[in-house]
């Protein structure tokens, strides 16, 4: 996987249990170095569904993730035909949902 964050190019590879777990590893451990405050963030749920299933296998899907911090819950969902894509723009908008959750909160308490 390749990002910029802050303007730094990061590279970064990782396993996982199964092709989204992997991708969900691969963010993190590019991230974490720059939002440390990401690593307490865990996918508590994780769907996927159809959106027409009379297109078969070329169907759309909507993938659905249920993340929480230990403190919150939230959710986020990705839509594409392409069900890594979809879990990608899930996977992303959570955890940038949790750094604007906590950009929040610091900026009320100054």
């Amino acid at each position: 996987m390749e990002l910029l964050v802050d303007g730094v190019e990061e590279h970064t590879v990782a396993k996982g249990d199964g092709p989204v777990n992997a991708l969900d590893n691969a963010l993190r451990k590019a991230l974490e170095r720059f939002y440390p405050q990401i690593g307490n963030v865990h996918l508590r749920d994780y769907k996927v569904r159809v959106l027409s299933s009379s297109d078969g296998t070329a169907a759309g899907v909507r993938v659905l993730i249920e993340s929480s911090d230990g403190k919150e819950v939230w959710g986020t969902v990705g839509a594409s035909e392409n069900i890594i894509e979809a879990s990608w723009e899930a996977l992303v908008d959570s955890l940038s949902y949790k750094l604007l959750k906590d950009e929040e909160k610091n900026v009320k308490r100054k």
